[in-house]
């Protein structure tokens, strides 16, 4: 599944300054049902967006006017806990492109990376230099440049760079997943399996 080509992005951020999200969380047990990418996004922290009756809960950050932006900001240890997949669905279809943390589980980042949504580790002291900016301003701006392998807080010029596997990087900017860059290669895979002896 094809999905937007990542190169950069320049957003507003909203924060979400709170250590170990894990999945079920970011993504309740009871929504992980459908096997379509599609929807997820509605039921993206559910538990913490909604009351039982279904009603917003004013105090969170995703019910709040004053944040907006295809940035995620999240505290340490982003996405523990469950390797479902879902969890990663629900970030890109409620339409953050990317999400920046000063530590990433393993599973979770690599699903992340596998839709089209760019995991940024940081050092502790440029997230929380984050987390102060938007405090400050909420219509902070921060620049993520995938080529560079760097995020700069933009009102201050501040930058710090950021580690990607190469492939995955490649992937994310020609928008493939792993299906894609096979099929993108296939002229290759055929004149190799026919110069190959069996």
């Amino acid at each position: 599944m094809a999905y937007d080509k990542f190169n950069i992005l320049t957003s507003t951020a909203v924060p979400l300054p709170i250590e170990n999200v894990d999945t079920d969380q970011i993504i309740p047990a009871r929504f992980l049902k459908a096997t379509e990418r599609k929807g997820f996004g509605d039921n993206l922290f559910r538990d913490w967006r909604y009351n039982q009756d279904n009603s917003p809960k004013k105090d969170f950050v995703l019910n709040d006017p004053t944040y907006s932006g295809k940035i995620l900001v999240g505290g340490k240890n982003f996405g523990s806990g469950s390797s479902r997949e879902h969890a990663a669905w629900a970030v890109y279809d409620y339409g953050f492109r990317c999400v920046v943390s000063s530590f990433f589980a393993d599973i979770f980042r690599n699903n992340c990376l596998n839709i089209g949504v760019l995991p940024v580790q940081v050092s502790a002291a440029f997230l929380q230099k984050i987390f102060d900016a938007i405090e400050a301003d909420p219509k902070t701006h921060l620049e993520i440049s995938l080529p560079e392998q760097k995020i700069t807080l933009l009102t201050t010029g501040e930058s710090e760079s950021f580690e990607i596997n190469g492939y995955k990087k490649n992937n994310m900017m020609n928008g493939f997943d792993d299906i894609d860059y096979l099929l993108n290669i296939k002229k290759d895979i055929e004149t190799f399996a026919a110069n190959t002896p069996l």
